[in-house]
Protein backbone atom coordinates (compact mmCIF):
# COMPACT_ATOMS: atom_id res chain seq x y z
CA UNK A 1 0.00 0.00 0.00
CA UNK A 2 1.37 3.42 -1.40
CA UNK A 3 0.85 6.30 1.20
CA UNK A 4 2.63 8.81 -0.84
CA UNK A 5 1.00 10.97 -2.99
CA UNK A 6 1.69 10.89 -6.92
CA UNK A 7 3.58 13.60 -9.24
CA UNK A 8 0.42 14.49 -10.29
CA UNK A 9 -1.21 14.59 -7.22
CA UNK A 10 1.17 17.07 -5.77
CA UNK A 11 0.75 19.02 -8.65
CA UNK A 12 -2.87 19.25 -8.39
CA UNK A 13 -2.01 20.77 -5.01
CA UNK A 14 0.12 23.48 -6.30
CA UNK A 15 -2.87 23.67 -8.58
CA UNK A 16 -5.18 24.80 -5.71
CA UNK A 17 -2.66 26.68 -3.37
CA UNK A 18 -1.87 28.56 -6.69
CA UNK A 19 -5.95 29.45 -6.97
CA UNK A 20 -6.70 30.03 -3.41
CA UNK A 21 -3.74 32.53 -3.01
CA UNK A 22 -5.11 34.57 -5.78
CA UNK A 23 -9.20 34.02 -5.81
CA UNK A 24 -10.05 33.75 -2.24
CA UNK A 25 -10.72 37.33 -0.87
CA UNK A 26 -8.42 38.28 1.87
CA UNK A 27 -11.05 39.79 4.16
CA UNK A 28 -13.05 36.91 4.12
CA UNK A 29 -9.83 34.68 5.19
CA UNK A 30 -9.39 37.03 7.94
CA UNK A 31 -13.11 36.31 9.37
CA UNK A 32 -12.02 32.93 9.11
CA UNK A 33 -9.31 33.06 11.15
CA UNK A 34 -11.08 35.53 13.98
CA UNK A 35 -13.89 32.73 14.13
CA UNK A 36 -16.09 35.55 13.07
CA UNK A 37 -19.70 34.40 12.24
CA UNK A 38 -19.94 34.10 8.12
CA UNK A 39 -23.18 35.94 6.24
CA UNK A 40 -25.12 34.29 4.32
CA UNK A 41 -23.51 36.36 1.27
CA UNK A 42 -19.42 35.17 2.47
CA UNK A 43 -20.55 32.02 2.27
CA UNK A 44 -22.23 32.20 -1.38
CA UNK A 45 -20.02 34.67 -2.91
CA UNK A 46 -16.83 32.12 -1.99
CA UNK A 47 -19.73 29.74 -3.69
CA UNK A 48 -19.44 31.49 -6.74
CA UNK A 49 -15.72 31.80 -6.72
CA UNK A 50 -15.66 27.72 -6.78
CA UNK A 51 -18.09 27.28 -8.88
CA UNK A 52 -16.93 29.59 -11.72
CA UNK A 53 -13.96 27.47 -12.09
CA UNK A 54 -15.85 24.53 -11.50
CA UNK A 55 -14.57 23.48 -7.90
CA UNK A 56 -17.32 23.88 -5.75
CA UNK A 57 -18.94 20.39 -5.88
CA UNK A 58 -15.92 18.30 -4.93
CA UNK A 59 -17.89 15.03 -4.87
CA UNK A 60 -20.00 15.08 -7.77
CA UNK A 61 -19.46 13.81 -11.16
CA UNK A 62 -18.88 16.00 -13.91
CA UNK A 63 -22.21 14.97 -15.73
CA UNK A 64 -23.80 17.18 -12.70
CA UNK A 65 -21.66 20.05 -12.82
CA UNK A 66 -18.40 18.44 -10.54
CA UNK A 67 -15.39 18.41 -11.17
CA UNK A 68 -15.14 14.67 -11.65
CA UNK A 69 -12.29 14.64 -8.72
CA UNK A 70 -10.85 11.15 -7.32
CA UNK A 71 -10.93 10.31 -3.61
CA UNK A 72 -7.25 11.80 -3.41
CA UNK A 73 -8.21 15.39 -5.17
CA UNK A 74 -10.76 15.87 -3.32
CA UNK A 75 -8.72 14.99 0.41
CA UNK A 76 -5.57 17.47 -0.80
CA UNK A 77 -8.41 20.38 -2.19
CA UNK A 78 -10.21 19.78 1.67
CA UNK A 79 -6.68 19.74 3.19
CA UNK A 80 -5.54 22.68 1.57
CA UNK A 81 -8.80 25.10 1.92
CA UNK A 82 -8.54 24.12 5.70
CA UNK A 83 -4.93 25.61 5.73
CA UNK A 84 -5.92 28.77 3.90
CA UNK A 85 -8.59 29.38 6.00
CA UNK A 86 -10.80 29.24 3.40
CA UNK A 87 -14.79 29.20 4.64
CA UNK A 88 -15.99 25.90 4.91
CA UNK A 89 -17.75 24.85 2.13
CA UNK A 90 -21.88 24.05 3.88
CA UNK A 91 -22.40 20.49 3.53
CA UNK A 92 -26.16 19.90 3.34
CA UNK A 93 -27.31 21.26 -0.65
CA UNK A 94 -23.23 20.04 -2.21
CA UNK A 95 -22.43 17.26 -0.13
CA UNK A 96 -25.30 15.70 1.03
CA UNK A 97 -28.69 16.57 -0.83
CA UNK A 98 -26.38 16.51 -4.53
CA UNK A 99 -25.27 13.14 -4.03
CA UNK A 100 -28.20 12.14 -2.37
CA UNK A 101 -30.18 12.84 -5.25
CA UNK A 102 -27.66 11.77 -7.70
CA UNK A 103 -28.16 8.17 -6.65
CA UNK A 104 -31.71 8.12 -5.31
CA UNK A 105 -33.49 11.00 -7.04
CA UNK A 106 -35.81 11.07 -10.02
CA UNK A 107 -34.77 12.40 -13.38
CA UNK A 108 -36.93 14.94 -13.08
CA UNK A 109 -35.54 15.94 -9.16
CA UNK A 110 -32.09 15.82 -10.63
CA UNK A 111 -32.67 17.87 -13.94
CA UNK A 112 -34.51 20.68 -11.49
CA UNK A 113 -32.61 20.54 -8.21
CA UNK A 114 -28.82 19.91 -8.99
CA UNK A 115 -28.27 22.86 -11.28
CA UNK A 116 -29.90 25.49 -8.35
CA UNK A 117 -27.12 24.10 -5.90
CA UNK A 118 -24.70 25.11 -7.77
CA UNK A 119 -25.85 28.44 -8.62
CA UNK A 120 -26.87 29.38 -5.04
CA UNK A 121 -30.35 29.98 -6.05
CA UNK A 122 -31.19 27.23 -3.63
CA UNK A 123 -30.03 26.80 0.13
CA UNK A 124 -30.53 23.11 1.89
CA UNK A 125 -30.64 22.47 5.41
CA UNK A 126 -31.11 19.32 7.58
CA UNK A 127 -34.26 18.42 9.25
CA UNK A 128 -33.37 15.04 11.02
CA UNK A 129 -33.02 15.52 14.95
CA UNK A 130 -35.63 16.21 16.93
CA UNK A 131 -36.32 16.65 20.76
CA UNK A 132 -36.35 13.49 21.43
CA UNK A 133 -34.58 11.55 18.20
CA UNK A 134 -30.76 12.74 17.84
CA UNK A 135 -28.86 10.32 17.61
CA UNK A 136 -31.57 7.65 17.58
CA UNK A 137 -32.88 8.83 14.01
CA UNK A 138 -35.21 6.00 13.98
CA UNK A 139 -37.45 7.40 16.95
CA UNK A 140 -38.90 10.14 14.74
CA UNK A 141 -42.47 11.20 15.04
CA UNK A 142 -42.78 13.72 12.85
CA UNK A 143 -45.89 12.62 10.46
CA UNK A 144 -46.09 12.99 6.99
CA UNK A 145 -50.05 11.62 6.14
CA UNK A 146 -50.56 10.75 2.45
CA UNK A 147 -53.74 13.12 1.20
CA UNK A 148 -54.17 12.09 -2.89
CA UNK A 149 -51.34 14.23 -4.44
CA UNK A 150 -49.65 15.05 -1.45
CA UNK A 151 -48.09 14.71 2.26
CA UNK A 152 -49.48 16.65 5.22
CA UNK A 153 -46.36 17.19 7.70
CA UNK A 154 -47.06 17.82 11.41
CA UNK A 155 -43.92 18.00 14.24
CA UNK A 156 -40.86 19.63 14.74
CA UNK A 157 -37.05 19.41 14.39
CA UNK A 158 -34.17 20.84 15.92
CA UNK A 159 -30.71 21.79 15.17
CA UNK A 160 -31.44 22.93 12.31
CA UNK A 161 -28.03 23.98 11.18
CA UNK A 162 -27.91 27.93 8.97
CA UNK A 163 -31.71 27.07 8.83
CA UNK A 164 -32.24 31.27 8.74
CA UNK A 165 -30.16 31.04 5.57
CA UNK A 166 -31.89 28.50 3.89
CA UNK A 167 -34.96 28.10 1.38
CA UNK A 168 -35.66 24.62 1.37
CA UNK A 169 -35.23 21.70 3.62
CA UNK A 170 -34.74 17.87 3.40
CA UNK A 171 -36.47 15.91 6.20
CA UNK A 172 -36.75 12.23 7.69
CA UNK A 173 -40.86 11.71 8.29
CA UNK A 174 -43.08 9.45 9.72
CA UNK A 175 -45.00 7.57 6.75
CA UNK A 176 -46.02 4.95 8.44
CA UNK A 177 -46.28 2.77 11.89
CA UNK A 178 -44.02 -0.61 11.31
CA UNK A 179 -42.88 -2.98 13.69
CA UNK A 180 -39.08 -2.01 12.20
CA UNK A 181 -39.29 2.01 12.88
CA UNK A 182 -36.87 2.69 9.88
CA UNK A 183 -39.20 0.86 7.69
CA UNK A 184 -41.72 3.01 7.76
CA UNK A 185 -39.66 6.33 7.56
CA UNK A 186 -39.67 8.83 4.38
CA UNK A 187 -37.20 11.53 2.91
CA UNK A 188 -39.34 14.44 1.82
CA UNK A 189 -38.51 17.93 0.34
CA UNK A 190 -39.74 20.78 1.82
CA UNK A 191 -39.83 24.28 0.59
CA UNK A 192 -39.33 26.59 3.58
CA UNK A 193 -41.83 29.09 2.41
CA UNK A 194 -44.39 26.81 2.54
CA UNK A 195 -47.34 27.61 4.38
CA UNK A 196 -47.20 26.31 8.22
CA UNK A 197 -43.78 26.13 8.43
CA UNK A 198 -42.56 28.18 11.41
CA UNK A 199 -38.42 28.78 12.32
CA UNK A 200 -37.54 29.88 15.53
CA UNK A 201 -33.66 30.67 16.85
CA UNK A 202 -31.17 28.56 19.09
CA UNK A 203 -28.88 30.61 20.66
CA UNK A 204 -25.47 28.79 21.34
CA UNK A 205 -23.39 29.07 24.61
CA UNK A 206 -20.88 31.68 22.80
CA UNK A 207 -23.76 33.68 21.66
CA UNK A 208 -23.92 33.06 18.36
CA UNK A 209 -26.79 32.17 16.22
CA UNK A 210 -26.46 28.81 13.74
CA UNK A 211 -29.00 26.77 14.69
CA UNK A 212 -32.57 26.50 14.84
CA UNK A 213 -35.62 24.60 15.18
CA UNK A 214 -38.11 24.21 12.36
CA UNK A 215 -42.27 23.41 13.40
CA UNK A 216 -44.45 22.32 10.68
CA UNK A 217 -48.09 22.69 11.32
CA UNK A 218 -50.72 20.90 8.68
CA UNK A 219 -47.98 21.54 5.62
CA UNK A 220 -49.37 20.75 2.34
CA UNK A 221 -45.92 18.78 0.05
CA UNK A 222 -46.23 17.04 -3.43
CA UNK A 223 -46.03 13.56 -3.58
CA UNK A 224 -43.20 14.48 -5.77
CA UNK A 225 -41.31 15.79 -3.47
CA UNK A 226 -40.65 12.31 -2.44
CA UNK A 227 -36.81 11.05 -3.11
CA UNK A 228 -36.77 7.62 -3.36
CA UNK A 229 -39.46 5.26 -2.68
CA UNK A 230 -42.10 5.70 0.67
CA UNK A 231 -41.15 3.97 3.72
CA UNK A 232 -37.60 3.36 1.99
CA UNK A 233 -35.97 6.44 3.26
CA UNK A 234 -33.67 4.99 6.29
CA UNK A 235 -31.64 3.79 3.49
CA UNK A 236 -30.82 7.40 1.85
CA UNK A 237 -30.55 8.23 5.42
CA UNK A 238 -27.61 6.01 6.11
CA UNK A 239 -25.65 7.11 2.69
CA UNK A 240 -26.66 10.29 3.83
CA UNK A 241 -24.74 10.63 6.92
CA UNK A 242 -22.14 8.75 5.71
CA UNK A 243 -20.56 11.45 3.94
CA UNK A 244 -21.46 13.94 6.77
CA UNK A 245 -18.92 11.94 9.31
CA UNK A 246 -16.45 11.87 6.66
CA UNK A 247 -16.44 15.58 6.53
CA UNK A 248 -16.48 15.98 10.38
CA UNK A 249 -12.87 14.11 10.59
CA UNK A 250 -11.65 17.83 9.96
CA UNK A 251 -8.14 16.90 9.07
CA UNK A 252 -7.06 19.70 7.33
CA UNK A 253 -8.61 22.24 10.29
CA UNK A 254 -6.86 20.35 12.86
CA UNK A 255 -3.38 20.47 10.98
CA UNK A 256 -4.11 23.76 10.57
CA UNK A 257 -4.85 24.52 14.88
CA UNK A 258 -1.75 22.70 15.43
CA UNK A 259 0.17 24.83 13.53
CA UNK A 260 -1.00 27.79 15.07
CA UNK A 261 -0.66 26.13 18.74
CA UNK A 262 3.19 25.62 17.99
CA UNK A 263 3.49 29.19 16.87
CA UNK A 264 2.11 30.34 20.04
CA UNK A 265 4.11 27.83 21.93
CA UNK A 266 6.95 29.56 20.96
CA UNK A 267 6.41 32.69 22.34
CA UNK A 268 4.42 32.45 25.36
CA UNK A 269 5.78 31.94 28.81
CA UNK A 270 3.83 30.28 31.32
CA UNK A 271 5.97 30.08 34.69
CA UNK A 272 8.54 31.46 34.15
CA UNK A 273 8.92 28.27 31.42
CA UNK A 274 7.91 28.56 27.25
CA UNK A 275 5.03 27.15 26.37
CA UNK A 276 6.80 25.05 23.77
CA UNK A 277 9.28 23.43 27.02
CA UNK A 278 6.68 23.43 29.91
CA UNK A 279 6.01 19.77 30.48
CA UNK A 280 2.50 19.70 31.40
CA UNK A 281 1.72 21.66 27.42
CA UNK A 282 4.82 19.83 25.90
CA UNK A 283 2.86 16.49 26.64
CA UNK A 284 -0.58 17.18 25.65
CA UNK A 285 0.20 19.28 22.74
CA UNK A 286 3.22 16.08 21.58
CA UNK A 287 -0.10 13.16 22.20
CA UNK A 288 -2.53 15.24 20.32
CA UNK A 289 -0.02 16.04 17.69
CA UNK A 290 1.26 11.99 17.47
CA UNK A 291 -3.19 11.22 17.10
CA UNK A 292 -2.98 13.17 14.53
CA UNK A 293 -0.62 11.61 12.56
CA UNK A 294 -1.85 8.58 13.15
CA UNK A 295 -5.28 9.97 11.75
CA UNK A 296 -3.63 11.40 8.68
CA UNK A 297 -1.88 7.78 7.90
CA UNK A 298 -5.14 6.08 8.81
CA UNK A 299 -7.06 8.66 6.30
CA UNK A 300 -4.05 7.69 3.80
CA UNK A 301 -4.55 4.28 4.25
CA UNK A 302 -8.73 4.41 3.39
CA UNK A 303 -7.77 6.85 0.12
CA UNK A 304 -5.34 4.09 -1.37
CA UNK A 305 -7.61 1.52 -0.82
CA UNK A 306 -10.60 3.65 -2.63
CA UNK A 307 -7.97 4.47 -5.14
CA UNK A 308 -7.80 0.40 -5.57
CA UNK A 309 -11.93 0.37 -5.68
CA UNK A 310 -11.95 -0.98 -2.12
CA UNK A 311 -15.85 0.12 -0.38
CA UNK A 312 -15.24 1.97 2.64
CA UNK A 313 -17.16 0.45 5.66
CA UNK A 314 -16.45 1.58 9.58
CA UNK A 315 -13.63 3.77 8.57
CA UNK A 316 -16.13 6.94 8.36
CA UNK A 317 -17.29 6.36 11.53
CA UNK A 318 -13.28 5.76 12.94
CA UNK A 319 -12.54 9.18 11.27
CA UNK A 320 -15.43 10.41 12.72
CA UNK A 321 -14.66 9.82 15.93
CA UNK A 322 -11.08 10.17 16.42
CA UNK A 323 -10.89 13.39 14.26
CA UNK A 324 -13.74 15.24 16.12
CA UNK A 325 -11.98 14.39 19.52
CA UNK A 326 -8.94 15.70 18.23
CA UNK A 327 -9.87 19.02 17.09
CA UNK A 328 -11.62 19.14 20.50
CA UNK A 329 -8.58 18.37 22.29
CA UNK A 330 -6.15 20.81 20.58
CA UNK A 331 -9.11 23.65 20.98
CA UNK A 332 -9.18 22.93 24.71
CA UNK A 333 -5.16 22.87 24.78
CA UNK A 334 -5.37 26.39 22.65
CA UNK A 335 -7.43 28.37 25.90
CA UNK A 336 -5.66 26.70 28.57
CA UNK A 337 -2.46 28.04 26.74
CA UNK A 338 -3.74 31.73 26.69
CA UNK A 339 -4.94 31.76 29.84
CA UNK A 340 -7.19 34.86 30.76
CA UNK A 341 -6.77 36.20 26.80
CA UNK A 342 -9.01 33.87 25.70
CA UNK A 343 -12.13 35.21 27.05
CA UNK A 344 -11.82 37.75 23.97
CA UNK A 345 -14.94 37.50 21.62
CA UNK A 346 -14.20 38.54 17.80
CA UNK A 347 -17.96 39.40 17.52
CA UNK A 348 -17.85 41.68 20.25
CA UNK A 349 -14.95 44.24 19.07
CA UNK A 350 -15.90 47.44 17.33
CA UNK A 351 -14.43 48.74 14.59
CA UNK A 352 -12.42 51.29 16.50
CA UNK A 353 -10.43 48.86 18.18
CA UNK A 354 -7.11 47.09 17.77
CA UNK A 355 -7.53 43.84 16.40
CA UNK A 356 -7.06 40.99 18.61
CA UNK A 357 -4.12 38.31 17.33
CA UNK A 358 -6.41 35.53 15.49
CA UNK A 359 -5.62 32.98 18.42
CA UNK A 360 -6.89 35.69 21.04
CA UNK A 361 -10.14 36.28 19.36
CA UNK A 362 -11.51 32.71 18.23
CA UNK A 363 -10.49 30.15 21.00
CA UNK A 364 -13.11 30.76 23.27
CA UNK A 365 -16.30 30.80 20.63
CA UNK A 366 -14.88 28.48 18.65
CA UNK A 367 -14.01 26.30 21.65
CA UNK A 368 -17.67 26.41 23.23
CA UNK A 369 -18.91 25.91 19.37
CA UNK A 370 -17.21 22.53 18.60
CA UNK A 371 -18.63 21.04 21.65
CA UNK A 372 -20.62 20.03 19.47
CA UNK A 373 -18.25 18.25 17.19
CA UNK A 374 -18.41 15.05 19.25
CA UNK A 375 -22.32 14.76 19.16
CA UNK A 376 -23.53 15.47 15.80
CA UNK A 377 -23.39 13.56 12.27
CA UNK A 378 -24.29 10.54 14.79
CA UNK A 379 -22.52 10.98 18.20
CA UNK A 380 -19.15 9.75 19.06
CA UNK A 381 -20.74 6.85 21.10
CA UNK A 382 -23.20 5.84 18.52
CA UNK A 383 -20.20 5.43 15.99
CA UNK A 384 -18.27 3.06 18.68
CA UNK A 385 -21.33 0.99 18.70
CA UNK A 386 -21.24 0.99 15.33
CA UNK A 387 -18.03 -0.31 15.03
CA UNK A 388 -18.20 -2.49 17.65
CA UNK A 389 -21.00 -4.55 16.06
CA UNK A 390 -19.10 -4.52 12.75
CA UNK A 391 -15.70 -6.21 14.40
CA UNK A 392 -17.30 -8.44 17.24
CA UNK A 393 -20.96 -8.87 15.52
CA UNK A 394 -24.62 -8.94 17.40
Amino acid sequence: MDLNFTPEEEGFRNEVRAFLSKQLPKDLARKVDYGEALSRQDYLGWNAILNERGWLAATWPKEFGGPGWTVVERHIFAEECALASAPRLVPFGLAMMGPVLIKFGSVEQKAELLPRILDGRDWWCQGFSEPGAGSDLASIKTRAVRDGDQYVINGQKTWTTLGQYANKIFCLVRSAQTDKPQEGISFLLVDLDTPGVEMRPIKLIEGGHEVNEVFFTDVKVPVANLVGEENRGWTIAKYLLTHERTNIAGIGFSTRDMQRYKALAQETVRDGILLAQHPFFALQAAEIDADLEALRVSNLRMLSRAKDGAAGGIESSLLKIKGTEIRQRLQALYRQALGPRAAFNADDMSENELPLPPEMARAAPVYFNHRKLSIYGGSNEIQRNIVAKDVFGR
